[in-house]
């Protein structure tokens, strides 16, 4: 099953022609209360909200920001500086798969952090949200991802799984007799929650594991602490490996569709995450996917979401959608600009936060 995607052009045309169909499914005859007072076929919506409403509003989000060219690439993993800067893409989609594009939304960048909840996930799968709650943690640090100083203050060490502490202690976590295995089960995990095989940058591996010294440091001192569960480099190298799996802005939609969707994916129809472990999830996303500026998301754009120095957010709509950006200037705290305010506008114009609507 493929997810059906709308650009600015079908979507009208579909409209204009009366024709839809959802999610890869085949085109059926419309039911009496799909029709509209004239007899004809009704505008297909989404959670009450029509289809041309979504895609008019990721098209503005495009449009508004597209020219920003505020803040930087990340350069700490040197190959980040050599993504072109310009590049944006947002993708909106629904439970069912239907995406909203707009930009570049088929390009392939790095997930880096944008990996973590997905892994702790994995961890609330394999074992469960206890085990995740006791051995890693889950309150924020209100520092910024790498620090170290929160595995000094915090008696938890790790914290919580989305900040690096946390999420190399998650990846240590895995039930695995081996490193291949290891990486096997996270990048099966992760490719599970896509709908699709997720390939491994090797450049992006290789430039980020030649200068990981902060996280080769934050693995062993979590190991003296007793807060890492495998040996650290091989926590190491798979937590590497695990954010430089090359994704694209429509992968992260889906990904976070299949959180939209109780934890199953709308093009494979799997179950990867439990149902009952999703509002745990996304309550760690909403209190910690934004590092230090989490408040502040939440208090602007309302949703659980999840940031990566790639370039890439992902934000969660319990029931109703995801919100995926991409674009490589990040601010200072290494979230990517033009991806926060576009998601940020398009809950706002939408009224989708999860408090209520957060209207700009």
């Amino acid at each position: 099953m493929q997810a059906l995607s709308y650009s600015a052009v079908f979507l009208s045309s579909l409209i204009s022609i009366g024709v839809y169909a959802g999610a890869g499914k085949a085109p059926q005859p419309p039911a009496d209360d799909n029709l509209s007072l004239s007899g004809t076929l009704a505008e297909p919506s989404f959670s009450g909200i029509t289809a041309s409403r979504l895609q008019t509003a990721v098209d503005k989000a495009y449009a508004d920001f597209k020219n920003l060219s505020e803040g930087r690439n990340a350069d700490y993993i040197p190959i980040l500086t050599e993504t072109p800067s310009n590049l944006f893409g947002i993708v909106l989609a629904t439970p069912d798969g239907t995406l909203f594009s707009a930009g570049d939304v088929e390009y392939k960048f790095s997930i880096q952090s944008i990996s973590k909840p997905f892994t702790a996930a994995l961890v609330m799968n394999q074992t469960s949200p206890e085990v995740l709650k006791e051995k890693i943690g889950v309150e924020p640090t209100g520092l910024p991802f790498n620090s170290k100083l929160a595995l000094e203050i915090y008696e938890k060490r790790s914290v919580n799984p989305l900040v690096n502490a946390g999420a190399i202690a998650a990846v240590s976590l895995i039930n695995a007799d081996s490193e291949d295995k290891r990486w096997y089960l996270i990048r099966q995990n992760l490719s599970d929650f896509a709908g699709s095989e997720l390939e491994l940058l090797e450049k992006v591996y290789q430039s980020e594991y030649d200068t990981a010294w902060s996280n080769r440091a934050i693995a062993n001192l979590l190991y003296s602490y007793h807060r890492l569960y495998c040996d650290p480099e091989e926590a190491l190298r798979v937590y590497t490996k695990q954010c430089a799996l090359g994704v694209s802005c429509e992968n992260l939609a889906i990904m976070g569709a299949t959180l939209a969707n109780g934890g199953k994916n709308p093009i494979t129809v799997k179950q990867v995450l439990q149902k009952e472990h999703v509002p745990e999830l996304l309550a760690i996303m909403a209190t910690a996917g934004f590092y230090d500026e989490s408040g502040e998301w939440m208090a602007q754009a309302g949703l659980p979401a999840k940031t990566g120095v790639g370039g890439g957010i992902v934000a969660v709509v319990p029931g109703k959608f995801a919100i995926a950006a991409f674009s490589p200037r990040l601010n200072a705290s290494g979230n990517s600009i033009k991806a926060m305010k576009a998601i940020r506008q398009i809950s706002g114009e939408l009224g989708l936060g999860i408090y209520g609507a957060n209207p700009e």
